[in-house]
């Protein structure tokens, strides 16, 4: 059994004071490093071997655990990655470039696909040798950006006729495993409604197919869905084709065995939805003149366990006031993930302000590139290795 040493690991360098070896005891370096961004704890592992053991030690994943950091975004284009610190100080935790995926001279991009507890999901987009008149191809890469940590998955099942895949999403949670899945829906062309999903496991390095037919109602997906990994289920949002498009939220387990629909609090409005504290949880707008479209009432609901197929009203709040000290409209855009804040960009797509939907206060604005409508939340993961895969 591990014991924890409580005396100072400078008592054997007599160079230094005895008062000063007195202080560093592992439960201080801990309370310390508890307090570092991702960034320096990563750097510090390289000071010494007894520092690294304890970082990585994974007894002290929760104390080392990290925050929300801020926002990944792209420039219209897609292809300029940027960073909003919710610290305020601007600063990327990694290199957004992504240095490591492009070396190869046939790579014509990187694009940003998910992000889930600290590991980003990429597309990498190649040159089409075999018919350079058509679109690239492309192929799914998974990294850690803190660690510089990727591999590069497989090529997956081709899409039956009169389908296609487009909407993706990455699973993982550190705290339950080191593996991860990736998640890609299928669709038909006609209708555009899910008939399947193929599903990557990095536990069997393979991917799987699963048919949906008569599994879940016909339901189409939101252009560019965001998924949404919580409670070992993958959620979507969509239309519901047998209620007149109602908003529904969709949900499947990791072997694509389990689905359900949960229908929204109200029916056709706008909301989106986000993992905070451990919980999937739906973020909805309330429009008092659709003309203007403009936003005065946001509710915040979320779904309490797994099994549940019913969302509970958290939050009720007014955010004119953030409006009349911005002078800007808002839209919702994501949620933190460890408390009731909230994220509004402006309709210019300038600005990203934070609400605290429980103490009813406006926070941080954090200005962005102009014409931003898609964010990630980042939260750096220190671990080193994934399981199952080969990483370089």
């Amino acid at each position: 059994m591990f014991e924890r040493n409580t005396k100072s690991r400078m008592e054997s360098h007599p160079g230094l004071t005895s008062g000063a070896a007195g202080l560093l005891t592992d439960d201080l370096i801990l309370e310390i490093f508890s307090r570092l961004p991702a960034r320096s704890l990563h750097r510090f592992k390289c000071v010494s071997v007894s520092w690294r053991d304890l970082i990585t030690d994974p007894a002290n994943r929760n104390k080392l655990s990290q925050t929300l950091a801020g926002f990944l975004y792209t420039s219209p284009g897609g292809r300029d990655h940027h960073f909003a610190s919710v610290s305020g100080d601007g600063a990327a935790p990694f290199d957004l470039s992504l240095p490591y995926l492009r070396n190869d001279k046939d790579d014509k991009g990187i694009t940003l696909v998910d992000a889930c507890n600290g590991l980003l999901l990429c597309r990498r987009h190649k040159k089409n040798k075999a018919t350079p008149w058509k679109e690239d191809d492309f192929g799914f890469v998974m990294c850690n950006p803190v660690t510089g940590r990727w591999v590069e998955l497989p090529s997956q099942p081709q899409a039956p006729p009169r389908r296609y895949t487009h909407t993706v999403g990455l699973a993982f949670d550190s705290a339950v495993s080191s593996h991860f899945h990736v998640l890609h829906f299928e669709e038909t062309y006609t209708g555009s409604y899910i008939t399947g999903v193929n599903i990557y496991s990095s536990r069997t390095r393979a991917w799987s197919h699963r048919d949906i037919s008569g599994m879940v109602d016909k339901v189409t997906l939101f252009s560019r869905s965001k998924c949404v990994f919580a409670g070992g289920m993958m959620y979507l949002m969509g239309n519901l084709e047998e209620m007149n498009g109602e908003y529904v939220l969709v949900g499947v387990d990791m072997e694509g065995k389990v689905w359900k629909t949960i229908r929204t609090p109200y029916g056709r409005r706008f909301g989106m939805i986000g993992l905070s504290q451990g919980c999937l949880h739906y973020l909805v707008a309330s429009v008092d003149n659709y003309d203007a479209i403009q936003v005065s009432e946001i509710a915040l609901w979320c779904l309490k366990d797994r099994d549940s197929k019913e969302l509970v009203l958290k939050h009720t709040a007014n955010i004119n006031k953030l409006m009349s000290m911005t002078e800007k409209m808002y839209m919702v855009a994501e949620i933190h993930p460890d408390c009731d804040t909230i994220f509004l960009v402006s309709f210019g797509g300038d600005t990203l302000a934070a609400y605290d939907m429980r103490h009813q206060k406006v926070g941080c604005i954090l200005n962005l590139e102009k014409n931003t409508r898609w964010f990630l939340p980042y939260v750096p993961l220190l671990s080193e290795s994934l399981a199952g895969e080969d990483c370089r």
